[in-house]
């Protein structure tokens, strides 16, 4: 059996934590009790030492090494699919940042098998031009999109510039920034929302704010842009910028929810009266500015990404309702409208 090595490096959200349960909450990595295995097989490093217990904590900055056992790998894993368009928005022989379409799923899941980002990037780049730290059914991918949310993220062609991308991640020196709206009136011109997000044990198909075990840190900012009236239906909407610092699984969806502002058209956490949804039939979640150091040249790279048809249409429709934008909003608004 081949073998497969995964690099992370430590962020703050990490730092003081039992090893096994740190590697356990990462992606592609097993069970804990499958990381405590690891472990004691000698298969686990922390800054190129061998770790010798699972109840080893790691700190901020630490550098970790884990060895997985694997089949051969195979050349060509995800079949290419050109037909589907890909908005790039910057490229180079290192990365390339796009803009992703409300209704792609990023790596191939049950149901889903070659109709993907993945796909796509496989048939722009080829399969042997593209990072596989993610795992090999996921080519490229450095950070994801629900299916239903829309706008920017980044790719790696290399193993080592995704390892880079996904350290800026961990580090919070990766900027992105979301445009969301949510029912009802956000009183605050900006605010944090902190808590600790785990897989629901009622619905695995949610995700949870909880403090149990295992629950990781998920840390959104936000801005209010802009508020609007209640009028005959619902209590009013608001219009925010939010800033991730962590990259949880539906991170702003479960963060609006959980201080009372389900995200528009939201299917899976948001309210079931369709009457609130201003008719849309997917989120009101938008990925619109990126903006990172890029890995080889140095080169600050920033992107901005107006909003597409269905959720402009939506704003324009409460253009009446308006009850005016904050000052942040005078700045940003008028770049999501193109």
């Amino acid at each position: 059996m081949a073998e497969r090595v995964f690099d992370i490096l430590v962020g703050p959200e990490g730092d003081g934590t039992r090893i096994d349960a740190f590697l356990s909450a990462q992606d592609n990595l097993p069970s804990r009790s499958a990381c405590a295995k690891l472990v004691e097989e000698g298969k686990v490093f922390i800054n190129g030492t061998p770790v010798s217990s699972k109840s080893e904590k790691v700190v901020l900055g630490d550098r970790l090494m884990v060895v997985l056992p694997k089949g051969e790998p195979e050349t060509g894993l995800l079949v290419p699919n050109p037909d589907i368009p890909l908005d790039i928005r910057f490229e180079d022989q290192y990365l390339i940042v796009l803009s992703k379409q409300a209704g792609l799923v990023c790596h191939p899941s049950p149901g889903h098998t070659d109709d993907t980002l993945a796909n796509a990037l496989v048939a722009h780049c080829g399969y042997g031009h593209l990072g596989l730290l993610q795992g090999e059914d996921r080519p490229g991918i450095v950070h994801r999109l629900d299916m239903d949310t829309s706008g920017l993220m980044v790719a790696a062609k290399s193993d080592e510039v995704q390892k880079v991308l996904q350290d800026l991640i961990r580090l919070r020196v990766l900027d992105r920034r979301y445009v969301v709206l949510v029912q009802g009136y956000v009183a605050p011109d900006e605010g944090t929302i902190e808590t600790g997000i785990a897989r629901s044990t009622r619905d695995r198909l949610k995700m949870t704010v909880t403090d149990a075990p295992g629950a990781r840190e998920a840390i959104t900012t936000f801005r209010t842009l802009e508020r609007f009236e209640a009028g005959r239906r619902g209590e009013g909407y608001s219009l925010l910028e939010c800033h991730l610092y962590t990259g949880r699984t539906h991170q702003i969806r479960i963060h609006m929810r959980h201080v009372g502002h389900p995200v528009v058209g939201d299917q899976l956490y948001g309210r079931k009266d369709g009457r609130f949804n201003l008719g849309l039939k997917r989120q009101f979640l938008h990925s619109w500015h990126i903006q990172f150091e890029h890995p080889v040249t140095g080169e600050m790279i920033e992107r901005r990404d107006s909003l597409p048809p269905d959720l402009l249409a939506v704003l324009e429709s409460q253009e009446e309702l308006s009850m005016g934008r904050t000052k942040t909003g005078a700045d940003i608004c008028p770049q999501l409208a193109g």
